[in-house]
């Protein structure tokens, strides 16, 4: 079993209230809420999906080049994410928060940035685009783990990790005790009750931490549900615990609003009787058998049946 240096940490995920289309405003927010809350002694703090810009597809545009989001993305490095982790140097804190990136060649990716006590970390590019995302953005190709003391943390976005649990899977067979989830839930697109039951069966399944944090108030034309949440292991088996936060379609779960909890990271190796990640002593062998979705993911794509 992989030991860490640390294994008690404070996270809080934001329930933010982007104002769309306005760079400035949100860079303000996004810095003063990671600077009150390292302040306040969190460790991690994650902000939601494209907080910088803005989240809605501008319908009437045509030209991606003239939309919102690809008119306001910039390059990782570059001047909001050196805002931001100039304050992550300063406090030497961890915090991850949503924006448009424009890469070298040009291509623009819905990202997630991360900056911590060295300054920026990187990015991660959403790997699977819903609906109306296509028409701003491209198709991100890689996962993206950060170093912690904690141990290391992935990153998803959204539609990533509510459909797809592969992703947030790997992760957590790569050592991370915790993921991360910048996400919009739209009110008038997406079932809250899904995204809610998706978190839970992933964090009872693979037995991790997850910091969702979501975005709230009114774009061009949704509303966002917010549903920021902390949610880990349970001491009772097979279930999900909520460390802090509110479930999306849950009482007041849109308001713009802070939720912080100190969670044990070891309870996700401890509280579980499933032998995922490590040698199962009845077998000898691990329960999850990655060997042989491999065999079925390489004959799939030969066959080209999807």
């Amino acid at each position: 079993m992989r030991t860490y240096e640390k294994d008690i940490v404070t996270i809080s995920v934001v329930n933010y209230a982007c104002r769309y289309g306005d760079k400035e405003a949100n860079l303000k927010g996004i810095c003063g809420y990671v600077e009150a809350l390292a302040r306040r002694g969190s460790d991690i703090i994650v902000l939601p999906e494209v907080a910088l810009c803005g989240y809605d597809n501008q319908r009437d545009i045509t030209d991606p080049k003239q939309k919102n989001q690809q008119l306001l993305a910039e390059q990782v490095p570059g001047p909001s994410s050196n805002a931001v982790a100039e304050i992550t140097k300063k406090y030497g804190v961890y915090a991850v928060f949503g924006m448009t990136e424009r890469a070298s060649d040009g291509k623009v990716y819905n990202a997630a940035v991360a900056c911590g006590p060295e300054g920026v970390i990187g990015s991660y590019h959403k790997i699977h685009l819903p609906k109306e995302e296509v028409y701003w953005a491209e198709r991100g190709e890689e996962p993206f783990l950060f170093d912690t003391p904690w141990g290391p943390v992935g990153v998803g976005i959204c539609y990533d990790v509510y459909w797809f649990p592969e992703l947030f899977r790997y992760y957590r067979a790569r050592g991370a005790r915790l993921c991360l989830n910048p996400t919009i839930v739209a009110k008038e697109e997406v079932p809250g009750e899904v995204c809610r039951l998706a978190l839970e069966h992933t964090a009872i399944t693979s037995s991790v931490y997850i910091a969702s944090a979501g975005m709230t108030g009114l774009g061009l034309h949704s509303h966002g549900l917010g549903g920021s949440s902390i949610i880990g292991p349970s001491m009772k088996l097979g279930d999900a615990y909520y460390y802090a936060g509110r479930p999306f379609h849950g009482k007041d779960s849109d308001q713009e609003e802070v939720f912080t909890a100190t969670v044990d990271l070891s309870l996700a190796d401890h509280v579980s009787d499933w032998v995922l990640y490590y040698e199962n002593p009845e077998t000898g062998a691990m329960d999850w058998r990655p060997e042989l979705y491999q065999k079925w993911s390489k004959e799939i794509v030969d066959r080209h049946e999807w």
